[in-house]
């Protein structure tokens, strides 16, 4: 992955990690799968539900986790009963034949784990393909869309996980030196390709000159470089592309009015995809750098007066994937994961990416569809129940009855 991502081996060994922590829950599925049972539901009659699998499912992978995000999916569909095909992105596609090679040596019958590589033709086909029952996908939220629009069209069951703008808000209360390495960590990590970085801080007025000073004395000491050297923290990006649209993001900010604290742009001079980490304060909504997904080394800075206009903030953006509250106040953390309207929250902690055995998903557009993914609703999501109702009965005591069936 550092090779042919780019990101440096500290980051590509916590994403293996993370993604063998769904292997693990995959290996305790046939607890998940057991059904109710109801004995004497009526005089003779028995009632149970059982979980079966839907046949052939289908995955669409990230380029930022590949393999993590695979790890998420092909574990508890296969171990649910299912077959599983991936598409992962045409932009590293060696984790997911690397993961076939090891299923393969493990014993994994050919044909239950399968990779299909290309672009929009290949999704396009899996979309279209009337074997496949299931489609997960993770990706940008307007694909997501178009995923789960162009799947549940052809009769699919669809989870499509799309984009975000996670918000972490700071009171005055909070460890303001805890809160800057927090948002240091989530914003910059992966050189900010994650869903789930924190991209927007907001800062209580009274508190936010002083966090914005102890962000930025933190910025200069980010080691940006290529993942083969060991003193690199923080990667390139995916592509030349990609790197100017972050870029631009920056120097529309200035002209948007917003204050550019540090500039990172200047590295994009070099040779490769880098960027180093940049820092933009009194941003607004109405700016590009606020309302759109920036997915690069881009950490904002919004202030707000109080604990509800940051949560009011939040609230109004169109995303809900993750946010984080930092403070002291376990009441007010409390109030806050009640009145916020994200999938995922944090209390002190900036990157609340759910442990194997919850899911993973957000609400509003970093969402379409009804089931999160991995965990519990992972296994939902792979399975469809069934409920059978069962009489063995006594042939000395049938008889004709026209009634409407009861259990009384």
């Amino acid at each position: 992955m550092t090779q042919e991502h780019g990101k440096v081996p500290s980051d590509a060994l916590g994403e293996v990690a993370r993604g063998l922590e769904n292997i693990e829950f995959a290996c305790g599925v046939p607890a998940m799968l057991k059904g109710g049972y109801s004995e004497q539901a009526s005089t003779g009659v028995d009632v149970y539900s059982i979980r079966q699998p839907l046949g052939v499912v289908a995955g669409i992978t990230p380029f930022n986790f590949p393999a993590m995000v695979p790890m998420w999916m092909f574990a508890n569909a296969i171990m649910c009963g299912n077959t599983f095909i991936l598409k992962p992105s045409e932009k590293d596609p060696s984790a997911s034949m690397f993961i076939a090679d090891l299923l393969r040596q493990a014993g994994l019958p050919d044909g239950v784990y399968n990779v299909v590589h290309g672009d929009k033709v290949a999704v396009d086909r899996l979309l279209d393909h009337p074997d496949i029952a299931a489609v997960s996908f993770v990706g940008s939220t307007p694909i997501a869309k178009y995923v789960y629009e162009t799947g549940t069209k052809n009769g699919k069951r669809v989870q499509a996980l799309g984009g975000a703008k996670n918000h972490m808000l700071v009171l005055p209360d909070a460890d303001l030196d805890m809160a800057a390495d927090a948002a240091i960590s989530a914003a910059y990590g992966s050189a900010g390709e994650r869903c789930m970085a924190v991209s927007v801080v907001l800062a209580v007025d009274t508190v936010a000159d002083a966090l914005v000073e102890k962000i930025k004395t933190r910025v200069p000491n980010i080691k940006v470089g290529a993942g083969t050297d060991p003193a690199s923290e923080m990667g390139p990006l995916i592509s030349r592309e990609h790197r100017d649209k972050v870029a631009g993001y920056v120097t529309g900010a200035a002209k948007e009015g917003a204050k550019v604290v540090i500039d990172g742009t200047d590295k994009a001079k070099d040779e490769g995809f880098f960027l180093n980490p940049s820092l933009i304060d009194h941003v607004k909504p109405g700016m590009k750098c606020y309302d759109e997904e920036i997915f690069g080394p881009v950490l904002t800075v919004m202030r707000v007066k109080s604990y509800d206009e940051g949560l009011k903030a939040i609230n109004d953006n169109q995303f809900g994937n993750g946010t984080a509250i930092f403070t002291r106040d376990g009441g007010v953390a409390r109030q806050f994961q009640y009145e916020v309207n994200v999938g995922m929250v944090g209390i002190n902690v900036p990157i609340p990416v759910p442990v194997s055995y919850y899911s993973f998903g957000g609400w509003k557009a970093s969402l379409f569809g009804d089931q999160h993914m991995y965990g519990p609703e992972g296994i939902n999501f792979y399975t469809r129940g069934k409920v059978v109702t069962s009489r063995w009965p006594d042939p000395r005591t049938s008889q004709v009855d026209l009634g409407f069936p009861h259990s009384r």
